[in-house]
């Protein structure tokens, strides 16, 4: 996004200005347009410079003012294709995003990394401008460079509000990015248990794996998320050695989660499965309650 105009007083002063011009008929839009216009010929500002001021600090009076002035394109774009409904998107201020619709602004133009308003605005949990976008046409299945979807975005925020919106509103709850990693990953990942849960229960795939192998279950037993665990378990995943060759309960051991390793054994893992070292679960740990659990204080340990 471009820089910050290196003049906010004088901005802020331009904007009272157009404030009053508001409530105020006989003010003059074209003597506050003129002001403006002196003031970025003497700082070298652009105009636009000043537009993307006002869409980032939720400055409307000053947006509405150059939008109006007509010497400021609706979708006029940074060097990396930002706009301003971008920009207020990301912001969260749904009125400049409103005037940005109103005004004609195209709600689904990508910058060159494919980031969208929507993106930006589910990204950051917004969940009213996220609605608003929705409401007036935008693409619910537009990605990021890396394959990243609204939904996806959301749901490693932990944004549950968004989430059942946009869930609501037809995105695909198991679209992963290119790296094979899907919303209930990455949510079990972040551990927001409550997105977990949600995903859940609107078909998501529970031993979708990323390419790496790596799933949802494996990702919170080592982080030792067991509020996510518990909702995970709820949904019967696999509990077995997997495709990159180790289990859950292997990782929760290396984690050294007590209650973790106890949540996985009550659901039936087996602690006498060996990763794809020739390791029991036992032997990646010399923890003495976790090695109880375990039922194997007689298995060597490894030095």
């Amino acid at each position: 996004m471009l820089n910050d105009t290196p003049c906010i007083p004088e901005l802020e002063r331009i904007t009272e200005k157009a404030q009053e011009e508001e409530k105020s008929p006989r003010a003059s839009q074209r003597e506050q347009l003129m002001l403006l216009e002196k003031l970025v010929v003497t700082k070298e500002t652009p105009l636009a410079n000043a537009a993307f001021w006002a869409a980032r600090k939720g400055n409307l009076a000053l947006l509405k003012l150059l939008l109006n002035s007509g010497r400021v394109d609706v979708d006029c774009r940074d060097s990396h294709g930002t706009t301003l409904l971008m920009v207020a998107s990301y912001a969260g201020h749904l009125d400049c995003v409103r005037e940005l619709v109103l005004q004609g602004a195209d709600i689904n133009l990508q910058r060159e990394d494919g980031g969208t308003a929507l993106l930006a605005a589910s990204q950051y949990g917004h969940m009213k401008v996220v609605d608003t976008l929705l409401k007036h046409g935008a693409n619910i299945h537009d990605q990021l460079y890396d394959g990243a979807t609204a939904l996806f975005l959301a749901a490693q925020g932990g944004y549950l509000d968004v989430i059942r919106l946009l869930l609501s509103s037809g995105a695909k709850v198991n679209q992963p990015r290119q790296d094979g990693t899907a919303p209930l990953w990455i949510a079990s990942q972040m551990g927001h248990s409550e997105v977990v849960r949600v995903m859940l229960l609107r078909g998501a795939e529970r031993d979708a794996a990323r390419n790496d192998g790596t799933t949802a279950l494996l990702k919170a037993a080592n982080k030792g998320y067991n509020d996510v665990i518990e909702e995970l378990l709820k949904f019967a995943p696999a509990l077995g050695i997997l495709k990159n060759g180790t289990s859950a309960l292997h990782a929760a051991v290396l984690s050294g989660n007590i209650k973790t390793v106890a949540l996985l054994l009550e659901a039936g893992a087996d602690p006498a499965l060996k990763n794809k070292a020739n390791e029991l679960p036992a032997e990646l740990t010399k923890n003495e309650r976790i090695l109880q659990l375990l039922g194997s204080k007689d298995i060597p340990r490894k030095t």
